[in-house]
């Protein structure tokens, strides 16, 4: 059969598991008749259009049964997999060729030609009409967009075409033959050497994974968790040497009293340091200092998270011992029974009038609470008010530690009144004036772009992020965002809040609510400005969605507070890397990075001729910076598009040809380049681009990249530059942050991550 007569043309071990591996699959989603249907090959390659789905099927379907049969899908599919570029070429022709075939008359099949032995069909024109016409290319090219969960106008449709056209037709006959088509795709090798469909992935044998060196052996994992890793030892070292030398000054006692002693002693420490790498204005400060380099900073909140855990274990562990003392004293003749000695003071019971073990079962219960209600699964499914209300319970929890240990006011009296003087300050500034939300802009990927009054003594730094209360939202919540405009803005600062949860649910829902009762038109706002951009892309038909009005909203912010980011002015080579709406922080940095920019520019007095010089000063030592933006679908870009144009024009002013900025946008629901259903869309893309100097997608200079970034790829070019030390400030997802992590410490970049 075609099975056997091709595993020994292949003759290679390799060649004999692909095809027990594509026999399996075939086998575990074809059907009692051994046939695979349309419907089934549709799931099986991922094809989200039925235009690529049945043609696909029908170039497979070699007898036009209807059906395919694994001599037919191991006969196409051995040309895709292992076939040269022709052979990938012939069956892109034959795709694109969209009268070459109707359903009910079939031509012949690339599975007719895969019975030579695999011989080379470069030199041969596929079968059907032998040219794709205008009509054809412009039809498969609208299939390719919607494959790509791209939209773009009809006008930009047939920009696409005949750029498309205009570079394959060489002899100007109006459309495209089959070496046509080779002759243009050969400048593109990278492609062809990739070229594939869905089913390259399904059909492809899994690696077995290789075993990764441990990250905590290489020395970017050290530099970069440095401050970390001290700072857990110091902490971990000093828990230990209080336990150890409490209980061997109470060796006396026996084992269980010298493990409730040892764990009472750490629980001192550690129930004073626990509001601390909450002080978020202490550790602001500590940002502009030289302890920022040895403390971990950024990870403050992990750290809080930490002692916490210590805090509950170690608890447990002295209420434990404790009991199992009470208990031993219980058994003795006259000895108070254990529960009389848990629930009623006595003389002699430890702590402010004997209240020692009620204290400390309050205290359990109060912490296992706090603890619990704290989890992700508590917080991030809407029940915020279970977490803020029980953590208020840190008050109670302090007033019973100084009732129940006698000496644990000593370890508190700083932290105490670094926490006392943090909440005084954040008060008084909430509530010396109320500010105003002067305006807000209701985008359609919703998002909320607050405009609010920026009092005078507000100054923060590129970023930095607050806390916003909107009593009319919810009276109680504070919640943190980034600041997305730049401290060079004078009177307003800006937030954009993208509804994810169910205050930012709520905020959007109340101001689109107020938009539909009022009467009076809305007029265009300003952050249409940021997502327009010339009339292409994005910017045709989706902002008009856009919506502006006034506001006279009261709201309260508790800030700035600093983030990481603030080390990019201290940096050579920065690479920021925004996912999503983790551009927010970004928009600020660049907007004041231009600034700063734009401030190094000379001018001559004779021909007025203009450079930037590169100056390394205490306001900025950057030498290159690289934006990174990562986005799911087309409609997400829109948020700082106007944006990332007015950089683009304002660097292409100050230094044409400069490559001080450079701005690298990734689309993930698009397909990837060498996949077959988009191949023709992002050739067609690229020339187009190269012809107008701007994107078709977004509208800026800089092309839209489809699918996710390659790593290995983007830091290699970056390290490739030498430009400086690089530093690496990421915003995002906590999985692709660890991924990103993982990379810079191969490469040996510092890393950074914003976490509220």
């Amino acid at each position: 059969n075609v099975a056997s007569r091709r595993s020994s043309a292949m003759g290679t071990a390799e060649d004999a598991e692909w095809l027990r591996w594509v026999t399996k699959q075939f086998e575990s989603i074809a059907g009692k008749d051994k046939e695979i249907s349309l419907e089934e090959f549709k799931s099986a390659l991922q094809v989200k259009e039925s235009f690529f789905a049945e043609r696909f099927f029908a170039l497979f379907d070699a007898d036009g049964s209807g059906t395919i049969s694994l001599e037919e899908l191991l006969g196409a599919l051995g040309l895709l997999v292992h076939g040269d570029q022709g052979d990938k070429l012939s069956f892109l022709f034959q795709v694109y060729d969209v009268d070459a075939f109707a359903p009910g008359r079939l031509f012949q099949r690339l599975t007719t030609l895969s019975m030579k032995e695999f011989s080379p069909v470069s030199n041969l024109t596929p079968p059907g009409s032998g040219s794709i016409e205008a009509d054809e290319l412009q039809l498969v090219l609208r299939w390719c967009l919607r494959e790509s969960s791209v939209s773009l106008p009809e006008e930009r449709l047939g920009d696409l075409t005949r750029a498309l056209l205009e570079a394959a037709d060489r002899d100007h006959s109006g459309s495209i033959t089959f070496p046509e088509l080779r002759e243009q795709l050969e400048a593109f090798p990278e492609l062809m050497e990739n070229l594939t469909i869905s089913a390259a992935s399904w059909l492809k044998p899994p690696v077995p994974p290789e075993r990764p060196r441990p990250r905590c052996l290489s020395r970017g994992y050290w530099h970069n968790h440095r401050g970390q890793l001290g700072c857990l030892g110091g902490f971990t070292a000093l828990n230990l040497l209080l336990f150890a030398l409490a209980a061997l000054r109470h060796r006396g006692l026996g084992p269980a009293l010298m493990v409730a002693r040892g764990c009472g002693q750490g629980l001192n420490l550690d129930c004073a340091l626990l509001a601390v790498p909450m002080l978020r204005r202490c550790l602001t400060w500590l940002r502009s200092t030289a302890v920022a380099e040895a403390l971990p900073l950024d990870q403050h909140v992990q750290c809080h998270q930490l002692v916490g855990y210590v805090v509950l274990a170690l608890g447990a562990a002295h209420s434990g011992a404790h009991i199992a003392h009470l208990a031993r004293l219980a058994q003795r003749d006259g000895g108070p029974a254990l529960s009389e000695s848990l629930l009623w003071a006595r003389p002699g019971g430890g702590g402010v009038a004997g209240t020692a073990p009620q204290t400390g079962l309050a205290l359990l219960a109060l912490l296992l609470a706090m603890g619990t209600f704290s989890s992700p699964c508590v917080r991030q499914r809407g029940h915020f008010e279970v977490f803020y209300w029980t953590h208020l319970s840190y008050i109670s929890v302090w007033t019973l530690l100084i009732l129940h240990g006698p000496h644990f006011w000593k370890w508190f009296v700083v932290p105490g009144s670094l926490f006392v003087l943090e909440k005084v300050l954040g008060w008084a500034w909430r509530r010396a004036g109320g500010l105003h939300i002067v305006e807000v802009n209701l985008l359609p990927s919703k998002v909320t772009h607050l405009v609010i009054q920026r009092p005078p003594s507000f100054h923060f730094k590129p970023g930095d992020y607050v806390y916003l209360n909107v009593p009319a939202i919810a009276s109680y919540e504070w919640h943190p965002f980034s600041i997305s405009s730049a401290p060079e803005q004078p009177e307003t600062l800006w937030l954009h809040i993208r509804s994810l949860g169910q205050w930012t649910n709520r905020l959007y829902e109340y101001f689109q609510q107020l938009e539909s009762s009022s009467p009076e038109p809305k007029p265009p706002g300003k952050s249409q400005s940021w997502a327009q951009v010339g009339g292409t892309g994005i910017s045709s038909g989706q902002t008009q969605q856009s919506s502006t009005h006034r506001s006279g909203l009261d709201c309260f912010l508790d800030g700035p507070y600093g983030t990481p980011t603030r080390r990019i002015f201290l940096s050579e080579h920065a690479v920021l890397i925004g996912a999503d709406i983790g551009i927010t922080p970004f928009a600020s940095i660049l907007q004041s990075i231009m600034y700063r920019y734009r401030r190094r520019r000379q001018s001559c007095p004779s021909c007025h001729h203009s450079w930037c010089e590169e100056l390394r000063d205490q306001d900025m030592t950057l030498r290159k910076v690289d934006f990174i933006w990562i986005n799911r679908d087309q409609k997400h870009f829109e948020w700082f598009l106007g944006l990332l144009s007015k950089l683009e024009m304002e660097q292409a002013e100050l230094e044409p040809g400069g490559r001080f900025l450079e701005l690298h946008l990734y689309m993930t629901s698009a397909l990837a380049r060498s996949d077959v259903k988009a191949l023709g869309l992002q050739v067609a893309l690229d020339l187009l681009a190269a012809k107008e100097k701007r994107d078709s997608i977004t509208g800026l200079r800089t092309r839209t990249r489809p699918g996710r970034p390659d790593w290995d790829e983007v830091f290699g070019k970056v390290a490739q530059e030498q430009v400086g030390k690089v530093q690496v400030f990421f915003c995002g997802s906590p999985a692709l942050a660890k991924v990103i992590r993982g990379h810079c410490e191969r490469f040996g970049f510092r890393f950074s991550r914003e976490n509220f």
